[in-house]
């Protein structure tokens, strides 16, 4: 599979969608990013059903039918939904069994905190690595030490120069350039556009800077 990373990687976070009107909400937004030229993007709800992410999944897909879209974790909701793929952490699918559901035509990421789960992932059948976290967040749970900009130099040097890497957490629109500088071939961002008025604008500011 010949995948590519966008410079902006948006991760739409479940707590950025509203009880009231959900599937409303999803649709009006997935059609917006989609106008603002959102090409992948990553869905994360870690506290919901099955059925429920798979609803929430199948709008997404409907408002959003040539952009890849990525699950967090459950591949075969994913499959359900007719995703394009699935972003696994520690604890979750491991890598290898989420290729062998998903085959090698979809979208299969993992993550990294510290340079052992870096190795371990450049050795699984995976496409991208998201490391981090960059700087604190209170958008994903975690109990890992911030890294810095200097750990991103670190994971590249250890990573190597083919590898696909996206970091993640804490992220500003002022610290990315330097963060792509370090060696990222990618953001990934959740409050930083989600939590906008007009998350379709403010990813439009991203890739206006970022490219």
């Amino acid at each position: 599979m010949d995948f590519k990373l966008p410079v902006v990687y948006p991760i739409l976070d479940s707590s950025f969608v509203p009880v009231v009107d959900r599937i409303g909400f999803l649709d009006r937004l997935g059609q917006s990013l989609a106008d603002a030229g959102v090409w992948l993007m990553e869905y994360r709800n870690k506290s919901a059903t099955d059925a429920e992410v798979l609803a929430d999944a199948r709008v997404l897909r409907a408002a959003m039918p040539w952009a890849a879209l990525v699950l967090d974790d459950r591949a075969d909701v994913a499959l359900a939904a007719g995703l394009d793929g699935v972003h696994v952490d520690a604890g979750d699918l491991p890598p290898a069994d989420a290729r062998f559901l998903l085959g090698a035509e979809r979208v299969v990421g993992t993550s990294a905190s510290n340079e052992a789960q870096l190795l371990e992932a450049l050795a699984a059948p995976v496409d991208y690595i998201a490391f981090g976290p960059v700087f604190p967040t209170t958008t994903k749970q975690t109990s890992a030490a911030p890294i810095g900009i200097d750990g991103v130099r670190r994971f590249r040097q250890v990573a190597g120069p083919e590898a696909l890497l996206v970091a993640a957490a804490g992220i500003r629109l002022e610290t990315a350039p330097a963060i792509l500088e370090a060696g990222a071939n990618a953001v990934a961002v959740s409050s930083a556009i989600f939590s906008h008025a007009d998350p379709a604008a403010e990813f439009r500011r991203w890739t206006a800077r970022l490219g």
